[in-house]
């Protein structure tokens, strides 16, 4: 047994070191994420919109259907666009969904240069979160 663990964890070890020797990462060419990343708190969100020019946040929540329903549609725009997308869970995050006046989810803040400055409530098609992010990147 403790070889075959050993087995797995040597294969394990050499695919990370293959991918890192690729350059493969979930960032884009301009350096932003191509996935959605999960921020977890104030001072994760100060960083991820400090660091990055548009950020696009998604407070949704687990139990919300339209959340779902715009998750691929996040996705999507994460993988397609200049901006980074940041989900925020808004049941695990309570102080920071009240702090920007989140009343309903799904809510979608858009951060240019670390200041908010769209808000889109509801569920969203593809071209308006185009539409909207392109207005600031």
């Amino acid at each position: 047994m403790t070889d075959e663990l050993e087995e797995i964890r040597r294969q394990k070890l050499d695919e990370l070191r293959t991918r890192g020797e690729s350059g493969s990462t979930n960032e884009s060419e301009s350096g932003d994420p191509s996935e959605p990343i999960t921020v977890d708190g104030k001072a994760e969100l100060s960083d991820t919109t400090t660091d990055h020019d548009v950020v696009l946040v998604d407070f949704y929540a687990d139990w919300c259907g339209p959340c779902q329903m715009l998750e691929p549609v996040v996705e999507t725009v994460a993988a397609e666009t200049a901006a980074t997308v940041a989900k925020i869970d808004v049941d695990a995050n309570q102080e920071l969904a009240a702090e920007y006046g989140v009343r309903g989810v799904p809510t979608l803040l858009l951060f240019a240069d670390g200041e908010p400055v769209e808000r889109l409530v509801g569920m969203q098609d593809e071209s308006q979160l185009r539409a909207v992010i392109e207005k600031y990147a």
